[in-house]
């Protein structure tokens, strides 16, 4: 008896280990060559600071990566911090090469793992077909190491194509949706994608469904040469708000993965700015001086909210600001508009994180107005830009008639631009 009863309980154990949330945060290796140990502390440390448990390492192949995230390891261990890997298909991954990384950190308790299986997951790989995701398999398990598959398929999007996914490749046990944008149709994005994609594995699979979160889209390189491939803006202007709260009241994921921490060229990165971050040229005209850590402030609640099930209350008054700091139908000297480009909207938009209710205003040029009665916890609102030139936003938190808090943005707008831009000032009050 005594017996069953340690068994029953060893297994109710397991089933809560696999079915614990989890939130990680997209992190692109390439974008760490200048990092030493400290960088990385400082990644990892901030990235905590929020609740996130670790990050999914896309790796890419670069020459430098094996010893940068050799380095990450030694960082994160001592911190109780996670990392999964990614690989990105841009390199054309061989399984020994993939193998080899896997394995050299696989019993590392900064690995995490997926019901007692080292977790991994990608950025495409579809391409190379079922053969080639169960030889990585086949291989590991003659090191005596069990992987749990959980790739990113971004060719698998229609809700449709669940079935054609669980035929066409056996050998994965979970999925990660890396859509986390809407189409090109100016709609807002729904679930659509995550709960089919969730339904299938859940129904015939044991890895985790991975959903992800993000707060924009917006990537402008090597337009001015003639290439078009790389040069769009997805509708994101309240992404951040409606796709955490999706996750949290609708899809209810195993894990949640932020795309992205530090992916500055596609406009969706929640860390610092770095100057020692090599990226294309093309992507200093519109990344720099352009600093999106007040979304941080917006993670870390929805984070816990995610975590705990419960909404947390809110301890500070804030509001974070966000703009493009030009209208979609400026005329700048780059030599198209990105693809999308009519679906932003031209506005402001303000996220109230408030401790009690109160009344949030903002303005932006002259008799251009908006305000609205925020609740306790968190709300929204936006302004059209203005129509005079070089104008900055101003924030105000109204409560029993007093103002308690306001403040100018720092980011000037204005109707001139050099390059087509749509990547957001990201700021907040107070600052």
């Amino acid at each position: 008896m005594r017996l069953t009863i340690v068994f029953a309980s060893v297994v109710a154990i397991a089933a809560r280990l696999v079915r614990a949330k989890a939130v990680f945060a997209h992190f692109l290796v390439a974008n760490s060559q200048s990092f030493d140990s400290n960088q990385w502390h400082t990644e990892i440390t901030t990235a905590q600071s929020l609740g996130i448990q670790g990050f999914v390492l896309d790796t890419a192949g670069n020459s430098y990566e094996p010893s940068q995230i050799a380095t990450a390891y030694g960082v994160a261990e001592p911190l109780g911090f996670l990392f999964l890997f990614s690989f990105d298909f841009s390199h054309a991954w061989s399984v020994s090469e993939m193998a080899s990384l896997i394995s050299a950190h696989a019993t590392s308790k900064a690995t995490y793992k997926w019901n007692n299986a080292v977790l991994v997951s990608s950025f495409q790989g579809e391409a190379n077909g079922n053969a080639f995701w169960s030889s990585l398999k086949s291989t590991l398990s003659s090191e005596a190491i069990t992987i749990s598959l959980a790739p990113a398929f971004i060719s698998f999007r229609d809700p449709s194509q669940t079935s054609a996914l669980l035929s066409q490749f056996p050998s994965i046990d979970g999925f990660m949706n890396w859509w986390s944008w809407p189409e090109d149709n100016g709609q807002t994005l729904t679930t659509a994608t995550d709960l089919a994609y969730q339904s299938a594995i859940k129904s015939s699979r044991t890895g985790p469904f991975i959903m992800s979160v993000s707060p924009w889209q917006f990537k402008n390189l090597n337009s001015q040469s003639g290439d078009l491939s790389n040069d769009w803006v997805e509708l994101s202007d309240t992404l951040i708000k409606y796709r955490w709260e999706q996750a949290i009241n609708d899809v209810k994921p195993d894990i949640v993965e932020i795309v992205t921490w530090n992916d500055y060229a596609e406009s969706h990165y929640i860390a610092a700015l770095n100057p020692n971050v090599q990226m294309a040229a093309d992507a200093h005209a519109y990344v720099d001086g352009a600093d999106h850590t007040p979304w941080q402030f917006i993670m870390k609640h929805y984070i816990s909210w995610y975590m705990k099930g419960t909404e947390p209350a809110v301890a500070t008054d804030q509001v974070v600001v966000w703009y493009r700091l030009h209208p979609k139908a400026a005329a700048c000297s780059t030599p198209s508009q990105p693809r999308n480009s009519a679906f932003p909207a031209d506005a402001v938009f303000a996220f109230a994180l408030l401790t009690s209710p109160a009344t949030v205003t903002m303005d932006i040029g002259i008799n251009n107005h908006f305000q609205w009665d925020a609740p306790a916890g968190v709300s929204m609102g936006s302004v059209p830009f203005p129509q005079q030139d070089n104008q900055i936003p101003f924030i105000q938190i109204i409560r029993n008639g007093a103002v308690v808090e306001s403040g100018h943005l720092s980011a000037t707008w204005s109707k001139e631009c050099q390059t087509y831009n749509f990547n957001p000032f990201v700021g907040v009050v107070p600052n």
